[in-house]
């Protein structure tokens, strides 16, 4: 089976429809979103109803720290994200919102686990910076592949069966195999916010048959999307930012 896997969308439509687009044209056979559906962006109403639909579909989602802000005051954040928020709280359905607090923090299917931010403590958003902090989230799961998000940047770690790590940040279209005498953690990118300082939106496609793994990078209308944020009122950062992908 051919995965799709998403993470962070922050309600950027533009940056959401070309890369579900794209995965569709690369045979996706099933959708996982790592969360962090909403936040930052101008359109989360029609991010959290399009996720809404897939996982009608069959697809699989878990919630992530601004999925879960919207639901709750004790999630600490910048002013800008801060604002986004409450801006966001403001325009969700009842049913959008219940369906982001109702969202589990982690699922497990065959040698998989997706999460957003890592797996030893989910509820904590810690990030995944270095090998030690992927080496924490390897070993609290027995998965042969963990996918996380939440660090907005695409990564690739391993773990030896002697415990020696791996790391190194994949080369867009060039596949990986995820070899069986290792444990791999592939932190996705973002899809609506990119911050390894390219703007085009991220996703990870995983086919199980080869076990081979590919980053991708879909161009995207930016221009459009930081225009809908200016236009709604939102920080002029969260519009900055997404030119320049940080």
């Amino acid at each position: 089976m051919r995965l799709a896997v998403f993470a962070d969308i922050h309600a950027n439509r533009q940056a959401f429809e070309a890369c579900l687009d794209s995965a569709r044209a690369r045979g996706a056979e099933r959708i996982i979103c790592l969360g962090d559906i909403v936040g930052y962006g101008a359109d989360p109403e029609w991010a959290v109803e399009t996720v809404m639909n897939l996982v009608k579909d069959g697809a699989i989602a878990v919630i992530g720290n601004h999925d879960h802000a919207i639901g709750t005051s004790s999630e600490t954040m910048n002013a800008e994200a801060q604002a986004a928020i409450e801006w966001t709280r403001g325009r969700l359905s009842a049913p959008q919102r219940r369906f982001l607090a109702e969202l589990p923090l982690k699922r497990e299917q065959d040698d998989r686990l997706y999460v957003h931010s890592e797996a030893s403590h989910p509820a904590q958003w810690h990030y995944v910076r270095s090998s030690s902090d992927a080496a924490r989230s390897i070993e609290a799961t027995a998965a042969h592949v963990t996918f996380c998000g939440h660090i907005h940047k695409p990564a690739l770690y391993s773990m030896s069966s002697a415990a020696k790590m791996t790391s190194f940040i994949p080369t867009s279209e060039t596949p990986v195999q995820l070899l069986s005498g290792r444990r791999w953690l592939a932190v996705a990118g973002s899809v609506g916010q990119p911050r390894d300082g390219n703007p085009a939106a991220a996703f990870t496609m995983l086919d199980t048959a080869t076990r081979e793994i590919t980053f991708c990078r879909v161009p995207y209308d930016v221009i459009a999307a930081a225009d809908r944020i200016r236009a709604n009122g939102l920080p002029t950062w969260l519009a900055d930012r997404l030119l320049i992908g940080r």
